[in-house]
C-alpha cells in the first residue's frame, strides 16, 4: 500500500509539471498577438494621417481640374511648366488660389470647432451657434453694404469680420455672466447671441438691397473669385492661431475634464477659457471674412476627429485641421463638378453652386444621423 501510494505521490508531480508547461507555451504563443497589438496602434497612428494628407493632395487635385475651360490634359500642361496664356491664368490665377483658400478655410474651421467643444465643455458648441460666425457675416455684410468694404477690397473685410466675431463673442461672454462655467446655459446664451445677429444681418439687406447679390456669398459661404490676395491674407492669419491652438492641447484638455478638475491641476480656468475663445474667434473670423459662413462645418468636423484621433487633443487637433481641410476642399471641387454637370444638363452657359450649400446639406443629414443614433443608445 505504502509502495502505490508513493508511486502515486511521485506521478502527479509530473502530471501537474505538464499543464504548466503546455500553460508556458500557450503563454509563449499568444506573446506575439500580444506585442503585435502595440505595433499595430503606432502603425495606425502613422497610416490614418498619412491617408489623410494622401485625400487632401487628392481633393486639391479635384479642384483643380474641376472647371470647364480648362481640361485635365491642361492643367497637366500648365504644372509642368507649359500650356497656353488663357490655360496658365485660368489654373495659376483663378483655381490654385482658389483651392488653397478652400483648404486653409476649412482648416481654421475646423479647429475653431474642436477649441469651441473643449472650452464649453459642450458637443453643440461649434462656431455657428455661439455668435462667432453670425457676428462675423454681420461685420463682413455691414461693411459691404455701407460701401466700407468689398470683394475687391479683403483687407477691409477682414478687418470688418474680425470686428464682426469679436463683438459676437464679446455678447456671448457678457449674456453668458456668471453661468459661463456651465455648458448648458453657454449653448443657451449662444444660440440667443446668433439669432439676434442673424436679425441684424437681415436688416441690414433691407437697408442696403442693391448689395444684396455680393452679400449673399458670405451668408452661404463660397470660394468662387478668390485669388491670390485673399490667400495672402488668410495663410499668416492662420498660421499664426492655429500654432497658437495647438498650443491649447494641455490646457483645453483639462478644461474637458470640468472646472473643479482643471483647478485642481493649476489651471486658472477663467483665463485658459478667455483664452480659448480668443482663438477660437480669430479662427473663425479669419476663414468667415474669405469664404463666408460654411454650415456645420465648425459643428461636425470635431466630431469626426476626435472619433478617429482620440481624445488626446495634440493629436485631434491637428488632426480636426486636416479633417476640416479635406472636407471644404472636397465641397469645393465637388460643387464646381455638380455645377458643370447640371449647367451641362439644363443647357446653361454658366452655373455656379456655392460650396456652402453642398456642406450645409450634407452637415445637416449628418446631423440628424448623428441624433437619431444618440437618441436610439440613450
Amino acid at each position: 500500500m505504502r509502495e502505490a501510494q508513493g508511486a502515486r505521490e511521485n506521478k502527479e508531480p509530473r502530471e501537474n509539471k505538464r499543464p504548466r508547461a503546455e500553460k508556458g507555451l500557450d503563454r509563449d504563443a499568444a506573446a506575439p498577438a500580444t506585442v503585435s497589438r502595440p505595433a499595430a496602434r503606432r502603425w495606425a497612428r502613422v497610416a490614418l494621417p498619412v491617408a489623410l494628407l494622401a485625400a487632401l493632395v487628392g481633393v486639391a487635385v479635384a479642384g483643380l481640374v474641376a472647371g470647364r475651360t480648362v481640361g485635365v490634359g491642361g492643367v497637366v500642361d500648365v504644372l509642368r511648366g507649359g500650356g497656353d496664356p488663357l490655360a496658365r491664368h485660368v489654373v495659376l490665377q483663378l483655381r490654385l488660389p482658389r483651392t488653397l483658400v478652400a483648404l486653409t478655410a476649412g482648416a481654421c474651421l475646423g479647429l475653431a470647432g474642436l477649441v469651441l467643444q473643449s472650452a464649453l465643455r459642450n458637443p453643440l458648441a461649434g462656431p455657428e451657434v455661439t455668435g462667432v460666425t453670425p457676428g462675423a457675416v454681420l461685420g463682413a455684410v455691414a461693411a459691404t453694404g455701407l460701401g466700407l468694404a468689398g470683394w475687391e477690397s479683403p483687407v477691409a473685410v477682414v478687418v470688418a469680420a474680425c470686428a464682426g466675431g469679436v463683438t459676437g463673442a464679446g455678447l456671448l461672454w457678457l449674456l453668458a455672466g456668471k453661468d459661463r462655467g456651465d455648458p448648458a446655459q453657454t449653448a443657451v446664451h449662444g444660440v440667443l447671441v446668433s439669432a439676434v445677429l442673424s436679425g441684424l444681418t437681415a436688416m441690414v439687406l433691407l437697408v442696403a438691397p442693391g448689395e444684396l447679390g455680393s452679400v449673399v456669398q458670405w451668408l452661404v459661404g463660397s470660394t468662387e473669385g478668390r485669388v491670390w490676395g485673399h490667400w495672402e491674407l488668410l495663410w499668416p492669419w492662420a498660421a499664426v492661431w492655429a500654432v497658437t491652438a495647438c498650443a491649447l492641447a494641455a490646457p483645453l484638455t483639462l478644461l474637458r475634464c470640468g472646472d473643479e478638475q482643471a483647478a485642481a491641476a493649476g489651471l486658472h480656468t477663467g483665463r485658459a477659457r478667455l483664452g480659448a475663445l480668443a482663438c477660437a474667434v480669430a479662427l473663425t473670423a479669419g476663414a468667415v471674412s474669405v469664404v463666408g459662413a460654411l454650415g456645420f462645418v465648425g459643428l461636425l468636423v470635431p466630431h469626426l476627429a476626435l472619433a478617429l484621433f482620440g481624445a488626446d487633443l495634440r493629436r485631434a487637433l491637428p488632426g480636426a485641421a486636416l479633417l476640416g481641410a479635406l472636407v471644404v476642399g472636397g465641397a469645393d471641387a465637388g460643387a464646381q463638378w455638380l455645377s458643370r454637370v447640371l449647367a451641362d444638363a439644363l443647357e446653361m452657359d454658366r452655373l455656379s453652386i456655392p460650396a456652402g450649400a453642398l456642406t450645409t446639406c450634407v452637415g445637416a443629414v449628418l446631423l440628424l444621423i448623428v441624433a437619431r443614433r444618440g437618441t436610439e443608445e440613450s
